[in-house]
Order: C-alpha cells, then sequence, then structure tokens
C-alpha cells in the first residue's frame, strides 16, 4: 500500500468543509440495521457518512435509505450474495475474503477521497472489522469501534484477553460460578461461545475480536461507542478503567422508540396477510416466534417449539425461514396440520410491525442482540432460547439482571423440551405475579430506552459529546 500521499505536512494542507466519517461494517444482517441508524443520528448532527460493506450486505437491502448526508460504498467480497453457507470452515473463506478484498478497497476509497478533497475525518468499524482500524492507523486517520453488541459481553471479551487470560484457560472454570469485576456471577452457560477456546486453534472470530482487544490495550484512552444505554448497563459500561464505553444506543429504528400511532404504511409490507391476521387476534395474546436472519434452527429444536405451542395452546406467528435450497422448513414439522389451526407460520414479516402491534405479548427469540433492544422498546416480554455467541450472555441479562423476560433450560440432551416451552410461554403470558412483575419490568426499561433518545437522553448527550470531541473537533489532522 502507498502512503506516501498521507504525509503529516499534506493531511494538515487538506480543508475539511465538515466532518466526513467512514463507516465500515461486516455484511451481516445484524450488523447493517444498527448502522444504518447510527449512521442516521450521525447525519443529524451535521456530519456526513459514507458506509462501506460488501456487495453481499447490499444485497440484502431491498430499498437502501435515500438520506441527504449518506453515501454507500460497497466492494466485491468475491461471493457478492452467493455465499453459500455449509459448515464454518466456508465463513472462515468468506471473512478471508472479505477482509483482503475489503482491505485494499477501503485504503483506495481513504486515498482517493483525500486526493479529490473531500478526505474522511474519522473511520468507525464495527465487531470482527478490526483490519479496517489497522489500515486506517497505516494512513494516520482516527478511527473507533461501534460494538453493536451489550456492554457486558465487551468486558467478558476484555477480561478474556487482558488481566484474566489465564483464568478462562483453566479447564476448571467451565464448571464454576465465574467472578469478573463490575459484573454479574456468570455461569459458564451465561458466557460468549468462544471464551474457553483455544485462541491458537480457534475459528477467525475470536482471533478478531482478541486482536481488537489488543489494540484497545495499546492505546492510550481508548473510546468504544456502544449499541446501548446508560440505564440498561450502567456498571458494565464503566467498569474497565483503561477503555472509555460509550453508550449511544438503542441503535433501531425510530419507529420503535416512537410513543406515535404506529403507521404500518412507514415500511416495505411484503404480505399483509398476517397483519390481518393479527388484527384478529385479542391484545396481548399472540406468541411471536423468530430465530432472526441468520440462525438456523435444528428440526429437532422445531419440532419441540411446535409442540411446545401445541401444549399451550395460544395463538402464535412463527417465522420459518426458507431453507437454502428455498425448501419449506415447516414441511418437515411432524405437527403441522395442527399448528395451522391455532397459529400462522410465515417465511418472513416486518419485526417492527410485529412487535408494535397489540396483539403480540410474548417473543420467542434467539436473544440477538437487535432483537433484544427491539424487544425492551416494544414493551414485549421475552422467552429466551439462546443457540450461541453473545445470545446466551444476553439471555442471562434478560432474565436475571432486568427481568424482562424468562430463559428455557436446556436438558441433558442439549435440547430445550416442549415442556419447557410450554412453561416458560406460560409464565410470561399468564396472570401470576411472575408475569405481571415482568410486564411491570418491561414498561419500566422501555420507558428509560425512550428517554435516553431524547433530546437531553443520555445516549443523545453521550453522541453528541463524541461528535463534537472527536470528530467534529477534528478539522485537520
Amino acid at each position: 500500500m502507498d502512503t506516501s500521499f498521507f504525509t503529516t505536512q499534506n493531511m494538515k494542507n487538506l480543508k475539511i468543509k465538515k466532518s466526513h466519517v467512514l463507516i465500515a461494517l461486516f455484511p451481516g444482517q445484524g450488523q447493517i440495521n444498527p448502522c444504518l441508524q447510527f449512521s442516521k443520528q450521525l447525519i443529524n448532527l451535521g456530519i456526513g457518512v459514507t458506509l462501506t460493506t460488501s456487495l453481499s450486505a447490499f444485497s440484502k437491502i431491498k430499498n437502501l435509505p435515500n438520506v441527504e448526508g449518506l453515501s454507500f460504498a460497497p466492494f466485491s467480497d468475491g461471493y457478492d450474495g452467493q455465499f453459500q453457507l455449509s459448515s464454518v470452515d466456508d465463513f472462515h473463506m468468506f471473512y478471508s475474503s472479505v477482509k483482503s478484498r475489503g482491505s485494499k478497497f477501503i485504503f483506495n476509497l481513504i486515498q482517493s477521497n483525500a486526493k479529490n478533497g473531500t478526505p474522511f475525518s474519522h473511520v468507525i468499524y464495527t465487531i470482527i472489522m478490526e483490519w479496517v482500524g489497522l489500515v486506517a492507523k497505516k494512513i494516520n486517520i482516527p478511527s473507533t469501534l461501534f460494538w453493536i453488541q451489550p456492554a457486558t459481553v465487551f468486558d467478558v471479551y476484555y477480561y478474556r484477553f487482558t488481566e484474566y487470560s489465564d483464568y478462562f484457560k483453566n479447564s476448571d472454570a467451565k464448571d464454576k460460578i465465574i467472578e469478573l469485576p463490575g459484573l454479574p456471577p456468570l455461569s459458564p452457560i451465561d458466557l460468549p461461545s468462544f471464551v474457553f477456546d483455544n485462541v491458537e486453534s480457534s475459528n477467525w472470530a475470536v482471533k478478531s475480536i482478541k486482536r481488537q482487544i489488543e489494540m484497545l490495550s495499546s492505546e492510550e484512552n481508548p473510546r468504544v461507542l456502544v449499541n446501548t444505554f446508560d440505564a440498561l448497563e450502567s456498571d458494565a459500561l464503566r467498569i474497565l478503567k483503561h477503555v472509555k464505553m460509550v453508550g449511544i444506543g438503542p441503535s433501531i429504528p425510530s419507529i420503535f422508540i416512537d410513543d406515535n400511532t404506529f403507521r404500518a404504511d412507514m415500511i416495505e409490507i411484503r404480505s399483509k396477510n398476517y397483519m390481518d391476521w393479527l388484527n384478529s387476534k385479542d391484545k396481548g395474546s399472540v406468541i411471536y416466534i423468530a430465530f432472526g436472519s441468520y440462525s438456523a434452527i435444528s428440526t429437532q429444536l422445531m419440532e419441540e417449539i411446535g409442540h411446545g405451542l401445541l401444549k399451550c395452546g395460544r395463538p402464535f406467528l412463527w417465522v420459518i425461514r426458507e431453507g437454502q435450497d428455498g425448501d419449506k422448513m415447516e414441511d418437515k414439522l411432524s405437527c403441522k396440520d395442527e399448528l395451522e389451526k391455532l397459529g400462522k407460520i410465515v417465511s418472513w414479516c416486518s419485526q417492527v410491525e410485529v412487535l408494535k402491534h397489540a396483539s403480540v405479548g410474548c417473543f420467542l427469540t434467539h436473544c440477538g442482540w437487535n432483537s433484544t433492544l427491539e424487544s425492551i422498546a416494544s414493551k414485549v416480554p421475552i422467552v429466551a432460547c439462546p443457540l450461541w455467541n453473545d445470545q446466551v450472555c444476553n439471555a442471562k441479562l434478560i432474565q436475571d439482571i432486568w427481568k424482562n423476560g424468562v430463559r428455557v433450560n436446556v436438558s441433558e440432551g442439549g435440547v430445550v423440551k416442549r415442556d419447557e416451552f410450554n412453561r416458560c410461554i406460560t409464565i410470561v403470558m399468564g396472570d401470576g405475579e411472575e408475569g405481571k412483575e415482568l410486564r411491570r419490568n418491561v414498561k419500566k426499561w422501555s420507558d428509560l430506552a425512550k428517554e435516553a433518545t431524547k433530546e437531553n437522553g443520555t445516549s443523545s448527550v453521550n453522541l453528541k459529546d463524541f461528535a463534537n470531541e472527536i470528530l467534529l473537533g477534528y478539522n485537520e489532522y
């Protein structure tokens, strides 16, 4: 890479009329949505944004938002939306391709903008994109990590790869309650999937997170922007001494936290069919089931969920995505005919549309962070069925810290049984004291999320302070 243009004198000579930020994200659905919302927040503060990721991500966005001040810079990752996941090795190859091609593209993009007199003043990048920070560092452009998972999860990883590293290498820790400064006691089933892995032999994601932590540890007074809000994770945001964590969330569509009447015409609707069905149901009577854009659940788990729904006998809206070959996965359910008499199965729905609907009484979810924040903002209690990664830690927070949901227990065989789904749904949807307390907590957290995003709310103030000091303050390199 030729960095000769980026001498100190050349960079000082560049006149930046206003701050222009480059946001680089991994091409996953879970990263696209918060980054789009974050981009809009920055634009509202008068900061121009260029959002870059690979064509695989852009292929998932049916209608790119047309927002003044927001531009897009896609690059080819070699797959361009045709990636098919059949093994962990496949994902490693995909990540490697994104990294190698993206590094060259982002370097050239920064160089081109600088030479054209429209330089980027700052680079912001997401989880597992630490290599973007290295590209920025080579050419003396400041960069910041945007952590799109909970602050608690960042803390766990930070401890794992710094002063508590040896502790996690101890095999005995896998069977014990783990106590880390500033965090609630955590059992092994509460920790992100990778923390006990041997880093040298582990997958690309673990190595990427380790490199990210090492980069931050080598910096003076590093800041990390976090998609959370102060009231939700007060201790977790402040416990690390070396890293300043800044809560700027929830970075979710504003419609989730808008107290005005929900307007279905504000979003794309692929099918009105499920809306007509929801409109026919009583307030708070429907179970909504969805496991995110990428999380594929086993046929066995799907079968247990189906029979659990039959046992509780409540109406439900269940999103079961098509298989990679377009197969209808619900056809594999032995109880499909019985289920269709009780509820509705769809291959897609607008989650904002559903969670904001008055008929929805609970959300059976994998606990992806976007879904968790959207559920909190929508005042919908959770039945937590985490699958992996940060989801297991999110489920711990949901049940034991925020108390806005119930986590399913896994049987000895590693499967959640139908009776367990019935038990948890009955608690969350029921009129017992536990269900009432959950709904009270749900309202409390929803109100606090709304407060955080108001003009003088904590998240709004935090973002303004960051923008004024770090983004708008960089008029020269």
